[in-house]
């Protein structure tokens, strides 16, 4: 038997799966209104700074898009920063020594308290990363200082030790985002919850400590690229982190993604979706339409 025959069976088939994995979502670019492939999509955002990911934190096929676009980044423009909402700045320390392989796996997730689905949607990045001596950011802010803002207000920040400070942005932290404020308290309402602003506040802390993390690495090393990616409520509509980057500088260029599952899936109403980002990926819901 020709022995090049089972390897051009083998790239037959991975030719196969390659194309059926891309018929698994679509993508459309708003600035010219039309469907593009993932390759196209790398070569629209060279001239960003930022390039943000919404994601639905459950959305198995949108973490493996993270993941392809970041490889596709970093093989496409080389240095690419890493920047998560998973990862929170007062665990930055420990990201950074598991990354220089100071410390194992298992002390990362447990010190840096990983999120719940790291290991199967997060880990390929921060590996991806580590292998190409990348840096991450822990770009969040830890989950207490929200949680001190939902219960006491914003003021109370300001109360803080100044060790514990240094892991905010710098205050007063903006909360004048009108249409933001109202989503947000659509969104709420919806779920069932009755929210008073110190909610909103709270939301408000997560998107400015993400901005300012951002922000304070980007005017240190403007020409490296940062990837960021949040859930995309944070960054929708070029609301919420995108608004409070933005204020902190006017010269950084900002796109964003935003990725969902939809029911229209087949015939998608692009005109209902294309405000909530420069790019918006689709995907077919399995249980019913994902409201964005």
């Amino acid at each position: 038997m020709n022995r090049l025959f089972p390897i051009a069976i083998f790239i037959l088939i991975c030719q196969h799966v390659s194309i059926a994995q891309a018929t698994d979502y679509k993508i459309y670019a708003t600035a010219t209104k039309q469907e593009i492939a993932l390759e196209d999509l790398i070569n629209a955002v060279e001239d960003a700074h930022v390039l943000f990911f919404g994601e639905e934190h459950n959305d198995s096929l949108g973490h493996v898009l993270q993941d392809r676009i970041y490889r596709m980044l970093l093989e496409r423009y080389g240095n690419v920063t890493l920047s998560m909402e998973m990862f929170e700045t007062d665990v930055q320390i420990i990201l950074d020594e598991y990354l220089a392989g100071f410390i194992t796996e298992d002390i990362l997730k447990k010190d840096a308290r990983a999120w719940k689905n790291y290991e199967t949607d997060y880990r390929p990045l921060v590996e991806r990363a580590k292998a190409e001596k990348q840096i991450v950011i822990a770009a969040n802010a830890p989950r207490r200082y929200a949680n001190l803002v939902s219960r006491k207000g914003l003021a109370a920040l300001n109360d803080l030790p100044r060790a514990s400070r240094q892991f905010l942005p710098k205050l007063p932290i903006y909360t004048g985002d009108k249409p933001y404020y109202d989503r947000f308290q659509n969104v709420m309402g919806e779920a069932g919850h009755g929210a008073s602003d110190r909610f909103f506040y709270a939301q408000c802390t997560w998107d400015a400590s993400m901005a300012y993390s951002i922000f304070t690495y980007w005017k240190k090393r403007k020409k490296e690229r940062i990837f960021h990616l949040n859930g995309r409520f944070h960054t929708d509509y070029q609301q919420g982190t995108i608004t409070q980057l933005r204020r902190l500088s006017k010269k950084i260029k900002i796109q964003n993604i935003s990725c969902f599952p939809v029911a229209d899936f087949e015939q998608p109403d692009w005109v209902k979706y294309a405000e909530r980002g420069d790019f918006v990926i689709i995907s077919k819901a399995e249980n019913g339409d994902v409201d964005p």
